[in-house]
């Protein structure tokens, strides 16, 4: 049985010059379903020269079972390659914003954002269908004032399937772990949703290259839970650029094993603020 992800993976990583036009035109009618009018729910996409893989996610959320009104709106954050022309190609809402970084993006799209709800989502992952309807069941809950959920790699040509599945499995279980008194640290952009206006009170840091996620979450915890959505209706599916940055799979699991054992005592002690290294602020 083929998984959610196979069509999607037919369009991933590839140029779009070499992609089928009806697969774009299939893509941009099923994106024309998305209104800005009374929009309940706001599906934000930030993308950094992601031309190869925007079309991928796109499709995914272009064919999301949602039952609220939605609006879904990309924000290009200073591309170079054909990010915009694939944009404009899909007919797509979008904005350019010109500073660097994912906190200027999301919160970029946090100020676009008309619906009540936001699900923030990356440019590289694909989402499976049944993804913002388990997002908004949660979300809706009035104690509960953010969400977040759990995401799966693509399996690389020639890479061991079992030692990924044993990988994730592993982190997994740590981040159930993390998640009793700090759930912050377990969030991630790409599989982040909040109600939007506790989140503007709030707001992302924009003054870091990384954790503007787990940041807002932070912020988020004086207004409610934030919630660990565990089911596979939620679990996203994305390309492997977090792991490539240490070399091979298995070298990427050392490295956040050795991190892991050496931050376990903390993990059952809140904190209220954390403090930046010097190399994660934006000069």
């Amino acid at each position: 049985m083929a998984k959610w992800y196979t069509q999607y993976t037919k369009v991933y990583d590839q140029c779009i010059s070499s992609v089928d036009d009806n697969i774009i035109e299939k893509v941009r009618s099923k994106i024309q379903r998305f209104s800005r009018s009374e929009s309940v729910v706001s599906i934000v996409v930030i993308a950094y020269n992601e031309e190869k893989k925007l079309l991928a996610c796109l499709w995914s959320l272009a064919e999301q079972h949602c039952h609220e009104p939605t609006e879904l709106i990309v924000i290009n954050n200073n591309s170079t390659d054909q990010t915009e022309t694939l944009l404009k190609r899909l007919n797509v809402t979008y904005y350019n914003e010109i500073k660097q970084g994912p906190g200027f993006a999301r919160q970029c799209g946090l100020d676009r954002a008309s619906g009540k709800f936001v699900l923030c989502v990356d440019g590289d992952t694909m989402y499976p269908p049944t993804y913002a309807d388990t997002h908004l069941k949660v979300l809706a809950k009035p104690e509960v004032v953010s969400t977040f959920s759990l995401w799966s790699f693509l399996p690389l040509e020639g890479q061991s399937k079992t030692f990924l599945w044993f990988y994730e499995g592993l982190r997994d279980i740590y981040l159930n772990l993390q998640y009793i008194k700090r759930p912050e640290l377990c969030v991630r952009g790409m599989v982040f949703s909040f109600k939007t206006e506790p989140a503007r009170k709030v707001g992302f840091r924009t003054d870091i290259r990384r954790g503007e996620d787990g940041s807002m979450a932070l912020g988020l915890k004086m207004y409610g839970k934030v919630q660990f959505i565990r089911s596979k209706k939620a679990r996203a599916m994305t390309g492997q650029n977090t792991l490539g940055a240490d070399g091979s799979l298995a070298n990427s699991f050392y490295v956040r094993l050795r991190k892991a054992i050496r931050s376990m005592g903390g993990l059952f002690f809140r904190k209220k603020r954390y403090q930046d290294e010097d190399s994660n602020l934006i000069r």
